[in-house]
């Protein structure tokens, strides 16, 4: 997707959307955005030094889930969920298997299909990224006062009825005690 379809596509969601939700958009993009560079880059930094592209990037924390026992992908659905070619998508899990981080694997249901899979290697990779966000944004949280943090605490509690949210936040919760 170039730059210019980006764009367009930013256009026509903002078309669509209401001034409430804009602003809380507008709102929420300056939070991420702070806390994506609070840390110093770090997250950054541990990106640059495993020498992944963005695709590949988003392909590994894919394939890591939230669980030990991730699931296999093919690599059109990887392809589908992040919006690029299945060329280029196939280009992006060759390098995480020349790198160890993932390994292609046989489909029990159907031999002709190759399943992506990722290997311990590349969890271990996922789950230091993790803790790497995680540590910023606590130190981020460790910054506001009380009553911010209440504010906040109040807010997001109110997203946790969501499946996706609240499955994440289960996750990260189960993976501290651990």
């Amino acid at each position: 997707m170039q730059a210019s379809d980006v764009k367009d596509l930013a256009a026509k969601v903002s078309a669509e959307v209401g001034p409430e939700a804009q602003e809380t958009a507008a709102r929420l993009t300056a939070l991420f955005r702070h806390l994506f560079l609070y840390d110093r880059g770090n997250q950054l930094r541990v990106l640059e030094e495993s020498g992944l592209s963005m695709t590949q990037c988003k392909a590994l924390l894919e394939l890591g889930g939230l669980g030990q026992e991730s699931e296999a992908w093919q690599v059109s659905d990887l392809a589908e969920v992040f919006g690029v070619s299945v060329p280029s998508m196939s280009r992006a899990v060759d390098g995480l298997v020349k790198k160890e981080l993932a390994t292609r694997v046989e489909d029990p249901g159907d031999r002709r299909v190759r399943l992506v899979r990722i290997t311990r290697l590349g969890q271990d990779l996922v789950e230091t990224l993790v803790a790497v966000r995680q540590s910023g944004i606590e130190s981020f949280a460790a910054t506001l006062s009380a009553a911010q943090r209440r504010k906040l605490d109040a807010a997001v509690d109110s997203l946790m009825d969501r499946d996706d949210i609240a499955q994440t936040y289960e996750h990260l919760k189960g993976s501290e005690s651990a």
